[in-house]
């Protein structure tokens, strides 16, 4: 795998693409996940929590994960990558530029991501990278999700 110095703008360039890489490791949902997750955020909706309403009710025929469960997943959904991003004090999210929940996650299902590189800016205070993130149900065509997450990456401090 190659490393690339955070503030080595050019090096980071060539790796933006208009393909995704490779995905990551699979990961279940489980309904007790869903649950924890609606425990923990208030959003106790039916359509999440409850199995035998959703089976009858629900479009899906099964309850399905938060939006932002999945979301919250990326950390552990690392995406396969080329490159290694080497030489900074710290890294900070910094936002998005675009969030789609495009396709539901049923529970039960496992999920993995892909990513690719889409932008890469010198900043005053370090370096931002922009990379999309698509969410898939393993065996799905559409994502489930897809994120432009922006990090911003630090230089070391001095002293």
């Amino acid at each position: 795998m190659d490393e690339i110095q955070f503030d080595d703008i050019d090096a980071l360039r060539a790796n933006v693409s208009d393909e995704f890489g490779g995905f990551g490791d699979q990961v279940e949902v489980t309904q007790a996940m869903i649950d924890q997750f609606a425990e923990l955020t208030g959003d106790r909706q039916w359509i999440h929590i409850d199995v035998e309403r959703a089976k009858k009710e629900s479009p899906f025929g099964q309850t399905i994960a938060h939006g932002f469960l999945t979301l919250s997943l990326l950390p552990t959904l690392r995406t396969a990558a080329t490159y290694r991003i080497t030489g900074y004090g710290n890294a900070t999210n910094y936002g998005s530029n675009k969030l789609r929940f495009i396709s539901p996650v049923p529970a039960g299902s496992k999920l993995h991501a892909h990513s690719r590189l889409v932008a890469v800016e010198a900043k005053p205070k370090g370096t931002q990278v922009t990379q999309e993130i698509a969410v898939h149900v393993v065996g799905g065509e559409r994502p489930a999700l897809v994120y432009n997450m922006m990090v911003l990456y630090h230089p070391k401090a001095k002293g």
